[in-house]
């Protein structure tokens, strides 16, 4: 599919317009919900059009993989079932033998599919802190064929430089992802910043209305991206055309939505840091984040997500307050546009060992907000009243 347009669009033009045309046969502004798992053929060997079988192609999918391609400034994007969907397909480029360095605080099901899911592949994964260059380097050897990075982490908001990372990943030939599901495109581009493959729970930010569940990997490289298009129609988690829709849909609003969340996540974070029942709170947009100058260098915003801990260092604590908050839905997940709260010892950290989650700082008295785009003065008000 082409751009409706030849020159270079801005980010809240591409999002809308970027690798999108009407459909040909109706003019339909939208692309329709293809709800077909197979296509006409005029000879054996021979489709009418372009398609032969939706695991393969679907047009609803290519549409929405051609403005997520456009959206990260990659060459093909690819559409999954689930983030972790996404994820797998990826790990499947690896063989027994192989080695990954992965960032120390990541998504309980990336640590859970790591660790678990592939632990009898023969493949070795190390988690570290990726601030740490030199312990970075130190691991790398002539196995290491992929570096995953998720910047900010969830759910301590670490970051990491994907521009200092890249340096080393190119010189060493790596293979090198940034789930780049919390930022979103449009406040960092990771493919620009050196990185080779983007990863997405589209669940969150791009779908976006907590309706459907999705995962993407757009790819800089166009033989790559072939490469693991193949693995994904080999292997099957591809996203159905309504799904696909929703995702797509989503994608049209990104920009406007992620001003909001960026907006009420900076007044949240701030009336945490005041508040005397506060600990940490953790905002890379907070100027005594550590990593407050990464977050300038390789952002455009901060984002929506906000998590924080109790000086009374108590589970109940977090409970309580989680217990009590109106506005606020208390439930995994995270990047739709209405406000949720988790527990991530309790809820999606939980297939982290007790002894890891602690190692790496995820106590029991975090709690993890996702700031939706409601009036920011009711959200504060839920805060403050769950607090009592």
């Amino acid at each position: 599919m082409k751009n409706k347009y030849n020159r270079q669009m801005k980010f809240n033009t591409k999002v809308i317009h970027g690798g999108q045309h009407h459909e040909e046969v109706t003019g339909a502004v939208m692309p329709p919900v293809f709800q077909t798992s197979t296509y006409a053929q005029t000879s054996p060997g021979k489709p009418v059009g372009d398609y032969e079988y939706s695991r393969a192609a679907n047009p609803t999918r290519q549409a929405l993989e051609d403005a997520l391609a456009s959206i990260e400034n990659g060459t093909r994007g690819l559409a999954f079932s689930s983030g972790l969907a996404a994820t797998d397909c990826l790990l499947r480029m690896l063989k027994a033998g192989d080695e990954v360095i992965a960032m120390d605080d990541l998504y309980g099901g990336t640590y859970r599919m790591f660790t678990r899911i592939y632990k009898d592949s023969g493949i070795k994964f190390h988690f570290v802190d990726m601030n740490d260059m030199a312990k970075f380097q130190s691991l790398i050897n002539e196995n290491t064929k992929l570096v995953w990075v998720e910047t900010p982490t969830n759910p301590l908001m670490k970051l990491a430089d994907i521009q200092e990372i890249s340096k080393i990943t190119k010189a060493k030939n790596i293979l090198f992802a940034v789930d780049n599901t919390f930022a979103t495109p449009y406040l960092q581009k990771p493919l620009d910043l050196g990185a080779d493959i983007v990863m997405h729970s589209a669940t969150k930010y791009l779908g976006g209305h907590s309706d459907v569940i999705a995962g993407a990997l757009i790819i800089k490289d166009k033989a790559l991206g072939d490469e693991l298009h193949f693995k994904q129609f080999a292997t099957g988690a591809t996203l159905g055309p309504m799904d696909s829709f929703l995702v797509l849909r989503g994608i049209k609003t990104l920009h406007l939505r992620i001003q909001r969340h960026c907006e009420n996540g900076e007044k949240v974070a701030n009336f945490l840091a005041n508040h005397p029942d506060v600990d940490k709170v953790y905002f890379p947009g907070l100027p005594d984040h550590p990593f407050h100058n990464i977050a300038k260098k390789q952002m455009s915003g901060f984002g929506g997500m906000v998590s924080f801990t109790f000086k009374s260092g108590k589970k109940e604590d977090a409970v309580a307050f989680l217990e009590k908050l109106k506005v606020f839905t208390l439930a995994e997940s995270l990047g739709g546009v209405e406000s949720l709260a988790n527990h991530p010892a309790l809820m999606t950290h939980a297939s982290i060992p007790e002894d890891k989650r602690k190692e790496i700082g995820i106590t029991d008295d975090l709690v993890r907000l996702s700031t939706g785009v409601e009036d920011i003065d009711d959200l504060l008000a839920d805060i403050e009243q769950a607090f009592r």
